[in-house]
């Protein structure tokens, strides 16, 4: 069980730092060929809700940005969690997706009286959890978590790829398209290619 911090005698527990919070969890990155797999779990504030909160894959690259902003300001708290390539390759993207995802829970600041993940698998916690198929459309906490969770990612590319430029990774963010397996073909694998994916170890096959 994570115990929860000492308070100084000056200290005081907030007032929602207790039963009823509710927390968001979602991931970007399980199909891309390259990069981590990072997870966003967020605790929205009912007093200051959010409008225009979806499917982050359903929003513009715009909305995702405007609505980020607007959930890093007006959200109870967000925590980002992530784990690398070296770990994908290592337990498979399956379990290392679950690991983002308890890392992220694990980092709010807050302590949520439930958890609420997209998806059909729970990662391990100590916390009551909920796994919901399609929940990034249907919970706004897990909406909240998608953009979180997808715009840090897509920024990450972007660093990518003025490190790489010859791979396209802030165009294609490291999914199989078809500039990318050319690329790949090209160069071969850069460090933060998954090599235990199929396409970019048959291509370490080629080369």
């Amino acid at each position: 069980m994570r115990s929860k911090p000492c308070l100084k005698p000056e200290q005081t527990r907030l007032p929602w730092d207790g039963p009823g919070l509710v927390a968001g969890v979602d991931e970007a990155g399980r199909g891309p060929l390259a990069g981590p797999v990072i997870a966003a779990a967020v605790i929205l504030d009912a007093r200051n809700p959010i409008e225009g909160l979806a499917d982050s894959k359903k929003l513009s690259a715009r909305q995702r940005e405007r609505l980020f902003d607007l959930i890093c300001a007006r959200a109870l708290c967000c925590a980002l969690g992530s784990a690398s390539v070296q770990e994908i390759d290592e337990i498979n993207i399956l379990q290392a997706t679950m690991l983002a995802m308890r890392r992220a829970v694990l980092g709010l600041r807050l302590t949520p009286s439930q958890v609420l993940i997209d998806g059909n698998r729970i990662p391990v916690l100590t916390l009551r959890a909920e796994a919901i198929v399609g929940g990034d459309a249907l919970v706004p906490e897990i909406s909240a978590a998608s953009i979180i969770a997808k715009v840090h990612r897509d920024r990450w590319c972007a660093q990518l790829d003025v490190q790489y430029p010859d791979y396209g990774f802030a165009r294609h963010k490291g999914y199989g398209t078809a500039q990318h397996l050319d690329a790949l073909r090209r160069l071969g694998a850069c460090p933060e290619h998954r090599r235990s994916f199929a396409p970019v170890t048959e291509m370490l096959h080629v080369c």
